[in-house]
């Protein structure tokens, strides 16, 4: 028995007379729709490999990057006269080498070299980086102000990987050469817009502080593998420890506070 025709509209009102597909054209259509859906799961696990393999390879190179920048400092330092003022620049070193170690126990177990700068030149070394604009970040030593710092949450060392482990009254612990800064997380903001520098100002009321004082402030991407938002953290000054001969850490850096 014939297959039965069927009819659909043209353009024009005209009518033209169609005829289902076959079983074999059925089936052939089933193989071609089979074979590209094969391909796009196998493009989608080589995508997803490529992608891990990238943050992985990114992370090894920019650690050691940091690892070798990081030993040039501390060997600057031993080699500078010590005259305990940490806004004396160290003979024949430049600030854009590093000016000290961000320690956060609770994020992190390593000691992470902070750079002026927040451009991927100097996030892309495995390093954090004080801010220089949009808001320019203040200096621990100063007066007051809120030294603002960024750094990679994925790849390129993912300094920042764990932020979202610091809870309020975690401590933050800057190094210097002659100090330790140490600093008391008091606010968290785990999104805001990429574009919102308030969380930068030097009185960061975002975070309920309207008053001056001396700040912390970390700031990374979020969600995790996305750039789309900004996580921040903050933290004010509780005290500075001068840097003994034998450079030993504060108790909230030996677990004993």
């Amino acid at each position: 028995m014939p297959e039965e025709s069927t009819e659909h509209e043209e353009p024009h009102g005209t009518t033209t007379p169609t005829t289902p597909p076959s079983r074999r054209g059925r089936r052939r259509i089933a193989a071609v729709v089979g074979v590209i859906g094969e391909l796009m799961i196998t493009g989608g696990v080589l995508i997803g490999l490529f992608v891990a393999y990238s943050l992985w390879w990114t992370n090894i190179v920019a650690n050691q990057e940091a690892e070798r920048d990081s030993d040039a400092v501390r060997e600057s330092w031993e080699a500078a006269p010590d005259d305990g003022d940490d806004a004396t620049e160290v003979p024949a070193f430049d600030p854009e080498d590093g000016i000290g170690f961000l320690h956060a126990p609770s994020m992190t177990g390593d000691d992470i070299l902070v750079k002026e700068g927040v451009d991927l030149d100097t996030l892309n070394g495995g390093v954090a980086g004080y801010y220089d604009t949009p808001v320019e970040s203040a200096m621990p030593w100063e007066e007051e102000g809120n030294f603002s710092l960024a750094a990679h949450r994925d790849g390129h060392g993912a300094k920042f990987h764990n932020i979202h482990h610091v809870e309020e009254g975690d401590p933050i612990v800057f190094e210097t050469r002659n100090n330790w800064y140490v600093y008391r997380v008091y606010a968290i903001l785990p999104e805001t817009s990429k574009y919102n520098t308030g969380v930068l100002a030097p009185v960061p009321e975002e975070s309920g502080r309207t008053e001056a004082g001396n700040y912390i402030t970390l700031t990374t991407c979020t969600p995790i593998l996305s750039s789309d938002y900004r996580y921040v953290v903050w933290g004010e000054l509780e005290r500075v420890e001068p840097m003994g001969p034998k450079r030993t850490p504060p108790p909230e850096l030996r677990g004993e506070e």
